[in-house]
């Protein structure tokens, strides 16, 4: 009997979800499960739920900059905060979007670059040279992930992305459907794991 996908919401401009990118593979596949990359906005998230961004809050801002180091460093995956912060993501996740389409074997690849030239090489994925040079590295032409970002298609799938995601009950990224139950946070995945092996 097939088994449901591990479905993680994110945006690329998202810390936590970069830290969930690293890890959550290698647990699904210690449970036999692909997962299922959903790329969002968190700006109508964010409007939805009425919250604000971290970085529009002094405190919590403060503090996640703290927390961010220090969970990279428990979870062993190198992360260094990137200036500016936020970015615009929807270039990024519009090219994604399109390598799903094709059900490219570069889609994944682009996931991780993507978040890495931003959060390890503190690179501005919000402009197109960054990308361009993400592309070049996976032999994607920049007149390709031009036209890909301005397809229209691409923007309504981005747009009905942000619809499902809340749909689904998404506050915050990552976001995380495993079999109907959600679960928000890279803090997560302990539990994820547990309830992957018994149900609990």
């Amino acid at each position: 009997m097939p088994v449901s996908p591990i479905i993680l919401f994110f945006d690329f401009t998202s810390p936590y979800s970069y830290l969930a990118s690293v890890l959550v593979e290698p647990l699904a596949a210690r449970h036999g499960r692909s997962v299922e990359w959903v790329p969002v906005l968190l700006g109508p998230v964010f409007e939805a739920t009425g919250a604000r961004p971290p970085s529009q809050q002094p405190l919590k801002a403060e503090y996640m900059a703290r927390d961010l180091s220090r969970s990279a460093r428990f979870l062993g995956v190198t992360y260094h905060h990137p200036q500016p912060f936020p970015v615009a993501t929807q270039q990024a996740a519009r090219v994604l979007l399109a390598l799903q389409r094709a059900r490219s074997p570069l889609a994944v690849d682009w996931i991780h670059r993507v978040f890495e030239a931003y959060f390890v090489d503190g690179q501005d994925i919000s402009g197109m040279p960054v990308l361009h040079a993400v592309g070049r590295g996976l032999r994607l032409p920049p007149e390709q992930l031009d036209a890909w970002c301005a397809e229209p298609e691409l923007k309504e799938r981005l747009r009905a992305n942000g619809q499902r995601a809340l749909a689904a009950g998404m506050c915050g990224a990552p976001y995380f459907v495993v079999d109907d139950e959600p679960f928000w946070g890279v803090d997560r995945l302990p539990q994820i794991e547990r309830w992957l092996q018994a149900r609990f």
